[in-house]
């Protein structure tokens, strides 16, 4: 479970006042898949960062009774001088979770042969979404968050990402971000739509895609 408590984030940018989440109060339950919906730039990405962690409200809080993934394929906090293996044993530590078991599966996970031993600041963008993606999977969230992520490479690979991923999603919740509303269908069964700040949840997925396409025809505020 995730509880958003009088959640309230306020960027100021030369001198303007945005508001993307005005004391906002939600609550996602344990093991249900949410699509987060709304407009380009309505702070979607920002909500899930502050339920990360990766980012503090300007005031309120968030409580949840599980662990929370970071943003699934996130590299930005691997270090550029440290090997693929190396960064993975540093998260399987942070995690708790056995170095070697996480080092096998991500190695056989991320395809990257010989790189996987070289610097991570060596590699392509999709060798390292590749690894990025396998680090995200090892680990056994509770609630898994997902911003407009999509598996890279060949077909093979991006069937396997998808089989590994609706595996974790048999036993584990999720907080979604797409564009692609049958992506959404495939992994979501409530949702959420972010609006001038306010966020409304739908126990069904269907009417919180209805309410977006609603508020789509509409001039944005």
């Amino acid at each position: 479970m995730i509880r958003l408590e009088n959640l309230t984030k306020v960027y100021k940018l030369n001198g303007r006042r945005k508001v993307v989440a005005d004391n906002l109060n939600a609550t996602f339950p344990t093991g249900v898949s949410v699509a987060l919906l709304g407009r380009n730039g309505a702070g979607k990405s920002s909500l899930l960062r502050m339920i990360s962690g990766a980012m503090l409200p300007t005031s309120g809080q968030i409580l949840s009774t599980g662990t929370i993934s970071w943003p699934v394929g996130f590299a930005g906090s691997f270090n550029g001088e440290l090997t693929g293996e190396q960064n993975c044993r540093f998260v399987a530590r942070v995690y708790g979770i056995d170095t070697d078991e996480m080092r096998d599966f991500v190695e056989e996970f991320a395809e990257l042969g010989q790189h996987f031993h070289l610097p991570f600041r060596t590699y392509s963008a999709g060798m390292k979404a590749r690894l990025a993606f396998g680090v995200s999977m090892a680990v056994p969230f509770d609630t898994y968050l997902v911003d407009e992520v999509s598996a890279v490479g060949d077909a093979a690979f991006r069937a396997k990402s998808n089989h590994v991923f609706n595996a974790r999603m048999k036993a584990a919740g999720a907080v979604v971000v797409s564009h692609s509303m049958q992506t959404l269908r495939e992994i979501c069964q409530a949702g959420a739509v972010l609006e001038n700040g306010q966020l409304s949840y739908y126990h069904d997925l269907e009417d919180a895609i209805q309410a977006h396409n609603a508020n789509m025809q509409r001039p944005a505020a």
